[in-house]
């Protein structure tokens, strides 16, 4: 599942007519990068949910976009903007969603621009194993949240409370069972359209320890400003 539901307040002007992650990157839509890495990666089906003018993002990538000069991707749409009149939240709209995802799926922002990413099926396979319900990728703190998100354990948990945290990334794989009792009472496919953030669910499940995380490294930006766009579109 990739979000792409915000409105871009922090990106006006240029998102009061354009979706956010529809805003170019190196010469692509920002969410475009990440739907090629999940194509790369083997697979092959999509949720994305919308809600500010969602539908140039219907139209512009379809049912079946091509990218790199195939159609390695079959895309449904979760369409809050339509349904509910605004978007849900992350919880709330992959709860929306949980009916067209599976058991063990990935979730990932269309604003966020990590080039290197690679979504893999050994990841998969391995978080499926683990009885874990999330697994996260975490990055180095950026200026503009220098105090982090998250802690990380030795053995791979992610920490509510921790003398070093780190900023989530977005990039997670979760299991359903994380968007039901005891974390979330949200019915599955959110009928009445409720509104519901991720972190306290994470948070909740952490104290658990049933979220296990690791640090990414890779080249990673928040495309939340029209200056860090400017930045990545800078030929050095």
């Amino acid at each position: 599942m990739i979000l792409a539901a915000g409105r871009g307040e922090r990106m006006r002007p240029l998102t009061d007519t354009t979706p956010k992650p529809l805003l170019e990157v190196r010469g692509k839509p920002l969410m475009q990068w990440p739907m090629e890495a999940l194509a790369a990666g083997g697979f092959s089906e999509l949720v994305v949910n919308t809600d500010w003018l969602g539908e140039k993002i219907s139209s512009r990538f379809g049912a079946r976009p091509l990218l790199n000069g195939r159609s390695a991707l079959s895309i449904s749409y979760s369409d809050e903007g339509r349904d509910f009149g605004g978007a849900l939240e992350t919880a709330g709209g992959i709860v929306r969603a949980l009916p067209q995802l599976g058991e063990v799926f990935w979730v990932a922002a269309g604003d966020v621009f990590a080039p290197d990413f690679a979504f893999t099926q050994e990841s998969v396979d391995r978080f499926a194993a683990s009885g874990k319900l999330a697994h996260l990728w975490l990055v180095p703190n950026p200026a503009h949240n220098p105090k982090g998100d998250f802690g990380l354990s030795a053995d791979g948990l992610a920490l509510n409370s921790a003398a070093e945290k780190y900023t989530f990334s977005t990039i997670g794989l979760y299991r359903a069972a994380l968007f039901g009792p005891p974390y979330c009472d949200i019915p599955p496919g959110n009928p009445v359209g409720a509104k519901a953030p991720l972190a306290p669910i994470l948070r909740a499940a952490m104290d658990n320890e049933l979220v296990s995380a690791q640090l990414y490294t890779g080249p990673w930006t928040d495309v939340g400003t029209p200056e860090r766009l400017l930045q990545l579109n800078t030929p050095r």
